[in-house]
């Protein structure tokens, strides 16, 4: 059984502090607007089965290392997909078909993006043709399936499936709902950002207490540059952000270091599937590198542990299902905490207010228990 001191030893693979760093709420909110996410909470909040994900505390952890609290947001309580993803794919459906029924809507996926896509393309009626690589699990294509869409598989990376996607959609008049932006593909990604903003609309709902640190997971940026939009709008207090990303795709961090968009080499995959990205999505990138004050990449040696630890209430009073993506949040908070001096760095002290992001449950269902079971040993 892992035990929660077992955690004293964990450690970041590297730790980076943002020279170009300066928040500044209306730029920001100049590439995510204002009034964007204003709509995207109007209309996500007046779906069926709306419901506030749970704000918890992770009370065991902020004993051990010593914090004010440490909050977590347990996105696998969002609507059924299990996923904060459910708040972005879906609502940028409803905006692009603007009530059409005769629209074809496509997407390429690692998993979750797929999903709330397929689900939102559900919803309104809508034919959907969802792309995945071939490291895409058979449990993430059938919950994708189960929404009535055609998944294409696609042999390489999830570039590979992008690029396939791009290619037929514009063959066949298809209307991509992508969370990915480039120079001249910004609308989708812009409202699939404000989406994900709902997060922290709902928190600054949830607690009184002003949060002072929020580690936010990356993969091509686009849920960290949401909640960043988001608390450009609805926190009074800024806090320090940090990047989290796995150590073997830490585009953020690379990008972030050479102050300029940097395309990583992955050499092998992740098991943080849906944060296994070799390139940063542009407007995420224009947002982040600004407003991030810290990255920090961990290995996967941890993710199995702490599936675990938050299951088996050994980090709070509550029994939570969190996926591996939902881990990185916890096992970097960790690792600094660990290293006195990147604690004393970035003012980790007893005054501390730590929000996590629970991005997902068991939403590969089979993977979960793979790593659930090892994470026990």
């Amino acid at each position: 059984m892992t035990s929660s001191k077992s955690i004293r030893h964990w450690k970041f693979t590297k730790f980076l502090s943002n020279k170009d760093y300066i928040f500044n709420r209306s730029y920001v909110l100049k590439f995510v607007s204002s009034k964007s996410l204003g709509n995207a909470y109007k209309s996500v909040s007046g779906w069926k089965n709306y419901k506030v994900t749970p704000l918890l505390s992770l009370n065991k952890l902020k004993k051990n290392l010593k914090l004010k609290n440490v909050f977590y947001k347990d996105e696998s309580k969002r609507f059924h997909l299990k996923s904060f993803k459910a708040l972005g794919g879906a609502y940028a459906v409803e905006k692009i078909s603007k009530g059409k029924k005769n629209i074809i809507i496509s997407s390429a996926t690692a998993g979750n993006h797929g999903r709330s896509v397929a689900w939102g393309a559900k919803r309104l009626g809508l034919k959907c043709k969802i792309f995945v690589s071939q490291y895409v699990s058979e449990t993430r294509v059938n919950e994708i399936k189960k929404f009535g869409a055609e998944v294409i598989r696609v042999k390489g990376d999830y570039e590979s499936s992008l690029n396939e996607c791009k290619k037929l959609s514009k063959k066949n008049s298809w209307k991509i709902v992508q969370d990915v932006s480039t120079k001249n593909y910004k609308l989708v990604p812009q409202l699939t950002m404000a989406g994900y903003s709902l997060m922290i609309k709902e928190i600054s709902k949830q607690t009184n207490q002003y949060i002072t640190h929020i580690f936010l997971q990356a993969g091509v940026g686009g849920m960290a540059a949401g909640v960043v939009a988001g608390v450009a709008k609805y926190f009074k207090r800024i806090p320090k952000i940090i990047i989290v990303e796995p150590d073997r795709a830490d585009c953020v961090l690379q990008s972030i270091k050479s102050r300029k968009l940097k395309k990583i080499k992955i050499k092998k995959e992740s098991i943080m599937g849906g944060m296994s990205c070799n390139e940063m999505s542009y407007i995420p990138w224009q947002i982040l590198k600004k407003a991030s004050n810290y990255c920090v990449s961990v290995s996967d040696k941890n993710v199995a542990k702490t599936v675990a630890l938050l299951k088996d209430k050994k980090l709070s009073k509550n029994s939570i299902i969190g996926g591996e993506c939902s881990t990185p949040g916890i096992i970097s908070l960790v690792s600094v905490c660990n290293n006195s001096k990147t604690r004393k760095l970035i003012e980790l002290s007893e005054k501390s207010n730590v929000l996590i992001i629970g991005c997902e449950g068991n939403a590969d269902v089979k993977l979960y228990k793979q790593l659930l079971s090892k994470g026990r040993k």
